[in-house]
């Protein structure tokens, strides 16, 4: 039975009717600014139009799969489905020639996100003729492997992909190197294939001995090549501390309770408060601390709370023992969320700032999905798990119906690490157990504390897109850097240090 009406500003956070009608109003209105599902040509389905980039469209398809999740309904799922399976590329791997004037490594990543929740959902491929999701996940790792550049900063992804986008190619930043951390966690945990567990030690080492993350914890935008790391850009923002910290959880979980990774998951989630609390008046409502009190955030910007909530809401699903603070963050911040999509003609737009008590008259797409994660995760709390190794499974269905874990209902293959691409069935004499290896195998141990580096480098990968397929040349996600300021701690000082540095080192 479909809940009753329940207008945003009214949401009661303790109600789990009334979060799944905010939700569901808030997904419509998300929806609202998509029309590839209607226009239906490939150059339109799955994006936004402008000035959305790629990279945020795969932050909605994971925003909306999570409200097919949270909430049980299947309204969205056909579309969902069209999309994922709309981008994945000649090589099933997210390197579509349409967008190499954009895609970056953390733009590769954010789409890789939404792949791994479909497949830790076993939300229904239906298409024969593209790998299940899990594969389409690993083969985006191993495009991403080899791009780890051990010639500056003693390892780290740079921002971009393509030569051609210069602008990025001397930037290491903390989203690109959190993002391959997180898709490392997860794969291991999907897997059970150790390689994996490696790569995310591995990337996480490099990110506190180079600076990214800090002794608190913060974790800071990026650093140049050519400076060798150097001069680590002291902006943070709340998505990359939300994309470290569900992955740091996943570890935890995957080493049954690593009382190391413990610690770090705890930690992260303390350091994520330097974003809830613009004023005392104000206490516990999220804010990206980096722009929001300067007016100067960007399309990008204003989505990037969404992916703080997400994540802390993941995190705990992982970690139960962070269940209490994320509760506290979050309720708040949600009913602060709901004022906020109080705007236009029906009452339910969504405002950027969440701290001035209502609608703010600044709408978008960012804005409605931030305040939609924010709400939809007070339900991901009390969700069922992701599914790790032996439990997903390639469940075809027909993308009509939300996939249920706990039941098989439908025709399913039991996933491993490896497989043919051109087939849903396993490889002869296949026992749950992976048949290979991720093109990359390190050679050390697997440890809590930092070790020896992995050394060996892959032999054979996915092969990477043709520069010259490029149809499309859109500019990177953002024209510089995602901004140039410290906003480690709440208030008003380091939002006026944050517009000055933007304002002088990059001209905003």
């Amino acid at each position: 039975m479909a809940s009753a009406f329940v207008a945003p500003k009214d949401l009661d956070v303790n109600n789990a009717d009334s979060i799944r009608s905010v939700a569901s109003t808030l997904a419509f209105g998300t929806m609202s600014y998509y029309t590839g599902n209607i226009t239906n040509t490939p150059e339109t389905i799955a994006i936004f139009p402008p000035p959305h980039y790629w990279w945020q469209a795969g932050a909605c398809w994971g925003a909306m799969l999570d409200y097919s999740h949270y909430t049980g309904d299947p309204s969205y799922d056909g579309v969902i489905t069209q999309a994922l399976l709309s981008q994945v590329g000649p090589n099933h791997d997210f390197m579509d020639p349409r967008y190499a004037g954009s895609e970056g490594n953390d733009d590769q990543a954010f789409w890789c996100f939404a792949i791994l929740d479909a497949a830790e959902r076993n939300f229904p491929q239906p298409d024969d003729s593209i790998p299940p999701w899990l594969q389409i996940a690993e083969n985006i790792w191993n495009t991403m492997v080899p791009r780890w550049d051990d010639t500056a900063c003693g390892g780290g992804l740079p921002w971009q992909i393509y030569p051609q986008n210069p602008n990025g190619m001397d930037y290491k930043n903390s989203v690109s190197n959190g993002g391959f951390f997180q898709m490392s966690a997860r794969l291991a945990r999907a897997t059970g294939n150790e390689t994996y567990l490696h790569w995310a030690e591995k990337v996480w080492h490099w990110s506190q001995k180079i600076g990214f993350i800090d002794p608190a914890f913060n974790v800071f935008d990026g650093a140049s090549s050519s400076q060798g790391c150097g001069d680590t850009n002291p902006v943070s923002f709340s998505y990359t501390q939300g994309i470290y910290l569900y992955g740091a959880a996943i570890l935890f979980n995957y080493t049954n309770g690593d009382k190391v990774w413990a610690k770090r998951t705890d930690d992260l989630l303390q350091a994520s408060r330097s974003f809830f609390g613009p004023f005392p008046n104000a206490t516990n409502i999220m804010y990206e601390h980096a722009c929001e009190p300067t007016g100067v955030c960007n399309t990008d910007m204003k989505s990037f709370k969404g992916y703080l909530s997400r994540f802390i809401a993941a995190t705990t699903l992982m970690m139960p023992s962070t269940l209490h603070d994320a509760q506290e963050l979050l309720r708040i911040s949600a009913a602060a969320a709901g004022k906020a999509c109080s705007g236009g003609d029906a009452g339910t737009a969504c405002g950027e700032l969440w701290y001035v008590g209502g609608y703010d008259g600044n709408t978008g797409l960012g804005q409605s999905m931030t305040a939609l994660e924010t709400i939809q995760a007070l339900l991901g709390f009390h969700a069922k798990p992701p599914l790790r190794h032996g439990e997903i499974r390639h469940v075809k269905g027909n993308g009509e119906s939300p996939p249920d874990p706990s039941t098989t209902a439908v025709t399913t293959t039991v996933m491993t690490t490896s497989i043919d691409t051109q087939t849903s069935e396993p490889a002869d004499g296949a026992t749950g157990e992976p048949t290979s290896e991720p093109t990359s195998e390190p050679t050390s141990e697997p440890t809590s504390e930092p070790t020896n580096e992995p050394t060996n480098e892959p032999t054979t990968i996915i092969p990477t897109t043709t520069l010259s397929q490029s149809t499309t040349a859109m500019p990177s996600t953002t024209d510089e850097p995602d901004s140039a300021s410290h906003g480690a701690t709440a208030g008003w000082f380091p939002a006026l240090v944050a517009f000055v540095l933007l304002t002088l080192v990059f001209g905003v």
